[in-house]
C-alpha cells in the first residue's frame, strides 16, 4: 500500500487526461499499442518458452541486483553505513529472484504435463476448507529457514480435487491473451511493482503497462535493465508519471485491466471520480470506470498477544519483533502492525509494556521519508497528545475509557503504534482479540498472533478455530505478515469479499506463484523462540530453527551483511559465501 500512487480521476470513454500535451499522450498510446503486439507474441510462446524466458529474466535480475539494492537504500535517505540497509535487498531483488524461482518451477511442471501441486501436500483447513501446504518446498528453505511453515487456504467448498484442478490459472490456456493491463506501482517497497507485472503476465495473460510511482523514478533505470528481456519483445513498458498520467492512463480504451497498491482514496477517486460528480455516480451505481480492477490497499493491522508464561528473554525478543512489524521501512508499509492486543489480566502485561517501550525506543533511527507521512505523524499526535515520544516515532498506549478510533480507522503509514488491553485470558482473550480484529479494527489485509508453544498447546483445537474465524488475507502466528509477502507460493491480498463500493483492503491477490484459484487466506507459522533457545530441551514444545535474532528484525546487529549475502545467495549460489552470512547471521 501507498499513501499516494496517483490521485487519478479519468474522463470516461475519452481516454483524455488533463494537463498532458498530445506529445505526451501520444507516446503513452505508443506504449500501449507495442504491448498490444506483445500481447499476440506471448500468446504464441511455449510453456517451455516462457520457463526459458523468465531464467533469462533471472539473470538480468541477479546481474542487476546490488544497483537495485543501493539505489532504494539512497532514496529512502540509507547511506552505505546505516544498519537498516539490508531491508532494501530483502524486499527487492531478493523477493523478485524467489518469485521468479517459484514462478519457473511451476511453469515448467505445466510444460511436463504435471500439476503444479503435484508432490505439495493438500489437506483439510477448519470449515470445510483445503489447506495447499505452499512453504518450504525446496531443501534450502527447509534449512535456511527451518520452523517457518506456509499454507494457502482456499474458500469453503473447495475441494481438494478441485484445488488441482484449477491450479495453473492462465497458465493452463496460454494461447487465450488477457490484453492488456495497467499497473499502478507503488512507492513504498521496489519489489511490489516487479511482482504485481509478473503476476499480471503469468496468472492472467495479460502484457502489461507499470506506470512507477514518483518516489520509485530513481530505480526505473535499474527496472529497465533487470527486466530488460520482458521489454525487448513487448511484454512490459515502464513510464514515470504523477496524477495526470495516471488519469489519462487508467481511463485508456485500450487497457483491459488496472491493478493498483495504493490507498482507498485513490481507489474511489479511479473508479468513482471525485466531488459531486462520484456522490451521484454512487447513488446511480455507476461506476466511472468500467474496466476490471484489482487493488491492495493496506489497513490496520493487529498484533493480538496471547497471554502466557513467557521468560525475560521470550519478552525482549517478542517486543523487538512488534518494533519491527512496525517500524521496517521506516513504519511505511501497508503490512506494518499497528495495534498490540494484550490481555489486562496477564500477570505478564506490565513487564511486557515495558520491554515493548525498550524495543521501540532503542531501535535505529532513520528518516521519515514517505510523502504524507510527517502530516499523520501529525494527526497522531494531536489525537494523542500523551503518547510517548520516542526519537522518531510515537507509541499510543490506550488507557482505560481513552477514545480509540483514530488508532482503529487510520493507517498511519508511519511510526506510530497502538497498544490496546482486553479482559479475559486463555480462550476467551483470544476470541475477544480476535472479535475486536475483526470489528474494530479497519481493513483486512493481515494480522499476527503470538502464542508461546505451552499455551497453544493448551488452547488445543480452539487455536485453530480463532484463526479460522480471523478474517484476513494473510495470518502470521509467531511470525510477521512481512514473511507471507515475501513467500512466492504464498498469496498477499485483502481477505476475499470487497467490491467496488467497499473496497476495504483491496480485491484480489498476487505473488500465488503455484497460481491456486480460490484463494482466501495465507497462515505463515513461525518459531516463538530464535536459536539457540529453539532447541528442543529449552524450547517447551516449539518449533526448531537455526535462525538467531532474523536479518529482517530491526534490532539484528548483522542484518545489513546478512540480508545481502542472502541475496547473492538466491542470486548466484556459492557454498563459502553462504558460510559467511550464516556466521554472520549467527552474530545478530
Amino acid at each position: 500500500m501507498t499513501s499516494a500512487t496517483t490521485s487519478a480521476s479519468p474522463t470516461a470513454g475519452s481516454a483524455q487526461g488533463p494537463d498532458l500535451d498530445e506529445g505526451e499522450r501520444a507516446r503513452l498510446d505508443a506504449a500501449i499499442g507495442e504491448l498490444h503486439v506483445g500481447a499476440g507474441t506471448w500468446s504464441a510462446l511455449t510453456l517451455a518458452q516462457r520457463v526459458t524466458l523468465l531464467r533469462q529474466v533471472r539473470t538480468s535480475v541477479a546481474a542487476a541486483a546490488e544497483d537495485w539494492a543501493v539505489t532504494a537504500a539512497a532514496s529512502k535517505r540509507l547511506d552505505g553505513r546505516h544498519p537498516l540497509r539490508g531491508e532494501e535487498w530483502l524486499s527487492g531483488p531478493y523477493s523478485v529472484l524467489g518469485a521468479l524461482d517459484a514462478y519457473i518451477d511451476t511453469l515448467a511442471r505445466l510444460a511436463d504435463g504435471r500439476n503444479p501441486l503435484d508432490g505439495v501436500r493438500v489437506g483439510r483447513a477448519p470449515g470445510g476448507r483445503v489447506r495447499v501446504q505452499a512453504f518450504p518446498l525446496t531443501g534450502i528453505d527447509r534449512f535456511l529457514l527451518s520452523g517457518f511453515t506456509g499454507e494457502v487456504w482456499l474458500e469453503p467448498g473447495i475441494t481438494p480435487n478441485g484445488a488441482r484442478a484449477g491450479a495453473g490459472l492462465a497458465q493452463r490456456t496460454p494461447a487465450a491473451s488477457g490484453g492488456v493491463g495497467l499497473v499502478l506501482g507503488a512507492g513504498n517497497v521496489t519489489s511490489i511493482p516487479v511482482l504485481d507485472v509478473l503476476y499480471e503476465l503469468l496468472a492472467h495473460n495479460r502484457t502489461a503497462l507499470l506506470k512507477v510511482n514518483p518516489t520509485q523514478d530513481a530505480l526505473v533505470p535499474v527496472f529497465k535493465r533487470a527486466l530488460a528481456p520482458l521489454i525487448g519483445p513487448g511484454f512490459l513498458r515502464i513510464v514515470r508519471g504523477g496524477p495526470a498520467v495516471g488519469a489519462y492512463l487508467t481511463g485508456h480504451r485500450d487497457l483491459a485491466h488496472v491493478h493498483i497498491t495504493g490507498s482507498a482514496a485513490t481507489f474511489d477517486a479511479i473508479v468513482w471520480g471525485s466531488g459531486s460528480g462520484a456522490t451521484r455516480r454512487r447513488r446511480e451505481n455507476r461506476p466511472q470506470m468500467k474496466k476490471p480492477i484489482t487493488a491492495e490497499l493496506g489497513g490496520v493491522s493487529p498484533i493480538i498477544v496471547v497471554p502466557g508464561p513467557w521468560t525475560e528473554a521470550d519478552l525482549t525478543y517478542q517486543a523487538e519483533h512488534i518494533a519491527t512489524m512496525r517500524l521496517q521501512n521506516g513504519g511505511h508499509n501497508c503490512i506494518a502492525g499497528q495495534v498490540v492486543i494484550v490481555s489486562a489480566d496477564w500477570e505478564q502485561a506490565d513487564a511486557f509494556r515495558a520491554a515493548l517501550r525498550r524495543a521501540y525506543a532503542n531501535a535505529p533511527e532513520r528518516p521519515i521519508w514517505y510523502p504524507g507521512s510527517p502530516s499523520r505523524m501529525d494527526a497522531a499526535t494531536e489525537d494523542y497528545p500523551d503518547a510517548l515520544v520516542l526519537g522518531d516515532r510515537l507509541l499510543v498506549e490506550i488507557d482505560e475509557g481513552q477514545d480509540a478510533a483514530a488508532l482503529q480507522s487510520t493507517e498511519y503509514f508511519a511510526p506510530v503504534l497502538g497498544v490496546v488491553s482486553l479482559p479475559g485470558s486463555g480462550q476467551a482473550f483470544l476470541d475477544a482479540a480476535v472479535a475486536y480484529a475483526n470489528d474494530s479494527l479497519q481493513g483486512t489485509l493481515g494480522a499476527n498472533l503470538l502464542v508461546d508453544p505451552v499455551t497453544e498447546k493448551s488452547l488445543g483445537t480452539g487455536f485453530e478455530r480463532a484463526i479460522a474465524a480471523l478474517r484476513y488475507g494473510s495470518i502470521a502466528i509467531n511470525s510477521w505478515t512481512a514473511f507471507g509477502f515475501i513467500i512466492p507460493t504464498l498469496t498477499w491480498g485483502a481477505f476475499p469479499g470487497n467490491t467496488i463500493d467497499d473496497v476495504g483492503s483491496g480485491i484480489g491477490v498476487v505473488h500465488n506463484a503455484l497460481l491456486l484459484d480460490g484463494v482466501e487466506r495465507s497462515v505463515i507459522r513461525g518459531p516463538f523462540r530464535p536459536f539457540p533457545r529453539s532447541l528442543p530441551l529449552v524450547n517447551g514444545g516449539g518449533r526448531f530453527t537455526i535462525l538467531p535474532t532474523p536479518p529482517w528484525f530491526v534490532s539484528a546487529r548483522t542484518g545489513a551483511q546478512v540480508s545481502e549475502g542472502l541475496t547473492r545467495f538466491r542470486a548466484g549460489g556459492g557454498v563459502l559465501g553462504l558460510l559467511k552470512t550464516l556466521t554472520a547471521a549467527l552474530r545478530a
